[in-house]
């Protein structure tokens, strides 16, 4: 999420305290090789090839990328909760891919996985193969469907490409992820507001036109925190420019980042319902696809949670989520899936 533990980013003003989004994670090595590439059947000229038919044909309509892992709710991992190469004993035991049969239990609908990114304890990209080829094959197992999450950096464009590649592509035995989240949030690489703009754009409209089916998912900054809480903090924001990239906007709105004496910001429902009311505005499109990802779990409150619930469901959210999954106590997950507005 927004889906961190979130990523603390430097230069946030005392009004909010901004949390890596569903920034938070990535793992070891390759452990385990790439999915081979899938064969083809050969073609070329038929010495019994029919005639040339006359029919007039139709051109094929592009597919519409299908959405449904964005719906309902859903729960997020990031490579610090289950990377070998990114554990923090202090935090406690990794998550392993059993865990994913309580999520289910838990009314969980989608698990947003970090399974990428970019730094040396992720020399393949992926944060750990073997790993999140068992997280996958395990949810769907579940009747559960997994969106795989990137954090781009945008100090090198190709190199953030390859990793959505590599999620697009990742594949085993016939499981696939149900989407791709790109975790926009990252800003101490390209400091220049205009020069990362401009290499967000690049990356998300090559992205769009080499994976045109494959359901895309925005993390983003709530617009209300750039014009009410925190100005100056990402000028010019390409929302429009980035309308038609991208299927579902996941705004995070981490209320707990809010500080109450500063910023009424701080409550849960307001936040919410201001993130995506804000949202929908600067996309100029009222009938956008939203998933809040709320939070962060491990300060929030029951109240926190019915509140943001009840905003998700006020403001017609396809789904909603809170970062992250280890993080949220058991009467939280009473409380968001008893108030489930999907």
């Amino acid at each position: 999420m927004v889906l961190v533990g979130l990523m603390f980013l430097a230069g946030v003003a005392s009004a909010v305290v901004v949390r890596p989004g569903p920034e938070s994670a990535a793992t070891s090595p390759a452990s385990a090789a790439p999915a081979p590439t899938p064969s083809v059947a050969p073609t070329g000229p038929s010495s019994t090839a029919p005639p040339p038919s006359t029919t007039t044909t139709t051109e094929a309509v592009p597919a519409t990328p299908d959405v449904s892992a964005y719906r309902g709710l859903g729960t997020w991992v990031d490579a610090f909760d289950y990377g070998p190469a990114y554990h923090r004993p202090q935090e406690g035991p990794l998550l392993v891919p059993e865990d994913v049969d309580a999520m289910a239990e838990r009314g969980v609908r989608t698990l947003f996985l970090q399974a990428a990114r970019l730094d040396d304890r992720s020399p393949g990209g992926i944060v750990d193969w073997a790993l999140v080829a068992e997280f996958l094959e395990r949810a769907h197992e579940n009747d559960m469907q997994v969106v795989g999450w990137y954090l781009p950096k945008f100090s090198d464009v190709e190199a953030d490409l390859a990793n959505l590649r590599l999620l697009r592509d990742f594949d085993v035995e016939g499981h696939r992820f149900d989407g791709v989240a790109v975790d926009i949030e990252y800003r101490r690489d390209v400091p220049d507001h205009a020069d990362r703009n401009a290499r967000l754009l690049e990356l998300s409209s090559r992205f769009r036109d080499e994976a045109p089916e494959l359901a895309l998912g925005a993390i983003v900054y709530p617009p209300v925190l750039f014009e009410e809480i925190r100005p100056g903090f990402w000028p010019g924001f390409p929302w429009q420019d980035l309308a038609e990239t991208y299927d579902v906007w996941m705004p995070m709105v981490y209320w707990t980042e809010i500080e109450a004496e500063s910023s009424t910001y701080g409550d849960s429902y307001r936040y919410t319902e201001a993130g995506v009311r804000t949202l929908h505005a600067n996309l100029d499109d009222p009938s956008a696809l939203i998933h809040p990802v709320g939070g962060v779990a491990d300060t929030s409150t029951v109240e926190d949670f019915e509140g943001y619930a009840q905003a998700v469901g006020e403001t017609g959210a396809v789904g909603f989520s809170v970062y992250d999954y280890r993080t949220t106590s058991p009467t939280g997950w009473e409380a968001l899936a008893t108030s489930s507005p999907r």
